[in-house]
């Protein structure tokens, strides 16, 4: 089944490249949008699987045209936001606010067909090095923000053991390798975990770890 998509970018020249490489792959793009109003009336016009978003766009930016799109009613589509910088405190606001994971602007057409697939498919796109700099960076330990994450507590220990590991980048199969587990019950735990903090993805849940203090930025535990 073909992945639907929307571009969203001010630049011409980046929306008409990801275009040419998404359609060449049998990828369907939908709509190709510059700013943010445009991406959410595009969102509710075409309801494609996946948006591929810039951070920085005239009218209403990337950041806030994800919180607008995911908390419209509904089956949102996934959101991967598009930056020119690993560390950006706009792509950490847009992964709290639930957007499934970032590519850098110069990524290769092998990397983008890949990264559309695999956010569709459900699974979070997280460069682990990368993400786990961009948390550290940006998280804010924040008694309000772990208030609202107090159903922590309703996590398992084997659960609460998972999310530590996972807020350090590890994949499902360094997971299981980890923990001498199978991959399907690294799943299961991760799909536990999503459901009982209500997040989206694998994406929120890092970042949750983070906020709540689970993991703290710069500890050993943050190593995968």
């Amino acid at each position: 089944m073909s992945v639907r998509v929307v571009i969203a970018d001010d630049q011409a020249l980046v929306r008409t490249g990801f275009r040419m490489i998404l359609t060449a792959n049998g990828v369907e793009v939908v709509a190709e949008v510059a700013t943010g109003a445009e991406a959410i009336a595009a969102v509710r016009r075409t309801r494609p699987d996946v948006v591929l978003m810039d951070v920085r766009m005239p009218e209403l930016d990337g950041l806030e045209a994800t919180r607008r799109i995911l908390a419209d009613a509904g089956s949102p589509p996934r959101i991967i936001i598009l930056t020119t910088f690993d560390l950006d405190q706009y792509v950490y606001a847009a992964l709290a606010a639930g957007a499934s994971g970032f590519l850098l602007k110069d990524v290769t057409p092998e990397q983008l067909v890949a990264a559309v697939r695999m956010v569709q498919d459900g699974d979070a796109l997280l460069a682990p090095a990368i993400t786990r700099r961009l948390v550290q960076r940006f998280a804010r330990r924040d008694p309000q923000t772990a208030g609202r994450h107090r159903d922590l507590a309703s996590l398992t220990p084997r659960e609460t053991e998972v999310l530590r590991l996972l807020a350090g980048g590890l994949s499902n199969a360094e997971l299981a390798a980890h923990l001498t587990l199978s991959e399907a019950t690294v799943k299961t735990h991760v799909a536990r975990i999503l459901g009982k903090l209500g997040l989206r993805d694998r994406a929120q849940a890092v970042v949750v770890a983070y906020e709540t203090g689970l993991v703290s930025p710069g500890s050993g535990s943050a190593e995968g």
